[in-house]
């Protein structure tokens, strides 16, 4: 059962997919995708729901999300195990990293819950008493990608629901399943049949058909900055509000003052997290030059020891990609990069030793490419680093901004000010100094520039998901107003 509507599981009516385990090559399951009759039903149920939800009390929903946190937690081993299963990435990830963090954001958006606040009321006129209302949108129509399928599953339902909205989402068809045991999982927590809905198909059929959905009052979507302005697009049709979280490609800006091994490290650890899969991983590295050799020799030497295989190994540091069609079009970027003279330090080859009908890549770092090399703007989207020197401050922080993308950024350096300078002068929605990638459920998470616009987590993703309201109230019973002179000539006795 692949689709998960009004609380319960049912086959979708539109064709079947082979559910693939990137790290093997094999067969996991066959799906019986959605189509837009699907969508019809889901958006449906989620429209019939909302009156009920909208109007539950702050505290009424934030017990709900208590008992879905711990749900999920109760879930922990089989969300783990389906999260490898599908994506090809670690056990010990999807363990440490991807299941706890999902259950602290429920935790988080249940005490949000309670604090839907808006101005306090008061006299802004001598005749009127004001206040602000915050109220839910409506009906979410939300898609999420494949490389964090539980994560952004919880970044995208959780604000939600927390503000009182109701939500279908679309998952990736590549990853469905701790999506569906998440909805499921909300379901055992108390959580109304139809506030939560899961449809699962192809993004042109499925996700095209809920963005335009005539009672979809909103769409959120996490993926490439090319589908974001497609969403953005047939959103615009209708007037709908959007939600947006694409693409990134993330400078790491090592000042001459850094500690080498620390930024060696970290670079290491930020570029190949979930095989490079993230939009937030580090992706550019510039070192000012005199550290530039140390720097370049001492990350090759970390990158050749990562453990690259069997995802459910704990031995295994890094596993395999989404596909091996994404694998192929990573190599693709590596291979161009080495046909134009690049120095491929270490990597750049499929690993010699696992099966072959894998999606598995080596840990890459490139150096000797410009500036406005295609391995340097565009979003490889893989274990790849490139490493480029710079001279001055003012070179290194122009190179950082120089990217259509601006959803993260590192500074490294051991100097306050230099800390500061790079803090507020990098364009990005998130820079982190002297480390790169930890976030926070307290912590806001969205882009700058074509990486998008929106936050995830945090309260500021609440303002998202909720409409403003000033309520104006008369306090003084006149019927006789003053503005009322703009149309009567004269004023009443």
């Amino acid at each position: 059962m692949h689709q998960f509507i009004n609380g319960s599981y049912r086959e979708g009516n539109g064709g079947q997919h082979q559910l693939i385990n990137p790290a093997t090559g094999k067969s996991v399951e066959t799906l019986n995708v959605a189509d837009s009759a699907d969508v019809d039903d889901a958006v449906a149920a989620a429209k019939a729901a909302f009156p009920g939800w909208s109007r539950a009390t702050p505290a009424e929903r934030s017990e709900a999300l208590h008992s879905l946190a711990a749900e999920l937690g109760k879930r922990a081993e089989e969300l783990a195990r389906i999260e490898t299963e599908q994506t090809g990435k670690t056990l010990r990830m999807s363990t440490e990293f991807d299941v706890p963090g999902s259950i602290d954001n429920a935790q988080f958006f249940a005490g949000a819950a309670r604090h839907l606040q808006g101005q306090a009321a008061g006299e802004y006129s001598a005749e009127h008493t004001s206040m602000v209302r915050r109220e839910a949108v409506g009906v979410i129509g939300s898609i999420s990608p494949w490389n964090y399928p539980l994560q952004m599953a919880a970044w995208k339902i959780l604000p939600a629901i927390a503000a009182g909205n109701t939500i279908v989402l679309k998952p990736s068809e590549l990853t469905p399943g701790t999506t569906l045991l998440m909805a499921e999982a909300a379901r055992d927590a108390g959580i109304p049949d139809g506030v939560i809905n899961v449809v699962v198909g192809a993004g042109r059929v499925v996700g095209e058909a809920l963005v335009t959905h005539r009672d979809v009052a909103m769409s959120s979507f996490t993926g490439s900055t090319a589908v974001g302005r497609r969403i953005m697009e047939l959103a615009s049709r209708r007037g709908n509000r959007v939600h947006l979280e694409l693409g990134g490609k993330a400078p790491f800006l090592v000042f001459d003052d850094a500690d080498v091994e620390a930024a060696a490290r970290g670079a290491v650890a930020a570029s190949l997290i979930n095989g490079g899969q993230d939009c937030t991983a580090a992706t550019r590295a510039y070192i000012q030059r005199p550290l530039f050799d140390a720097f370049v020799e001492r990350v090759a030497e970390l990158m050749s020891q990562v453990t690259v295989g069997d995802p459910t190994d704990p031995e295994t540091d890094m596993g395999s990609l989404i596909s091996t069609t994404h694998r192929d079009r990573v190599a693709g970027f590596i291979d161009r990069a080495r046909a134009g003279g690049a120095n491929i330090v270490t990597g750049g080859v499929i690993p010699e030793g696992l099966p072959a009908e894998a999606a598995f890549y080596s840990p890459t770092l490139i150096t000797g490419l410009a500036q406005d090399a295609e391995a340097v703007q565009d979003e490889i989207f893989g274990p790849v680093l490139t490493a480029l020197p710079f001279d001055s401050d003012d070179e290194g922080l122009m190179l950082a901004n120089d990217t259509p993308y601006g959803l993260a950024a590192s500074a490294w350096t051991t100097d306050l000010a230099r800390g500061m300078r790079a803090s507020s002068d990098i364009q990005a929605g998130c820079v982190w100094i002297n480390d790169h990638i930890p976030m926070l459920s307290e912590m806001p998470h969205g882009g700058y520039k074509a990486s998008g616009f929106g936050k995830d987590m945090s309260s500021y993703s609440l303002e998202d998901y909720t409409n403003i309201k000033h309520v104006m109230i008369d306090r003084v019973g006149q019927p006789d107003k003053d503005w009322h002179g703009t149309v009567f000539r004269t004023r009443k006795q």
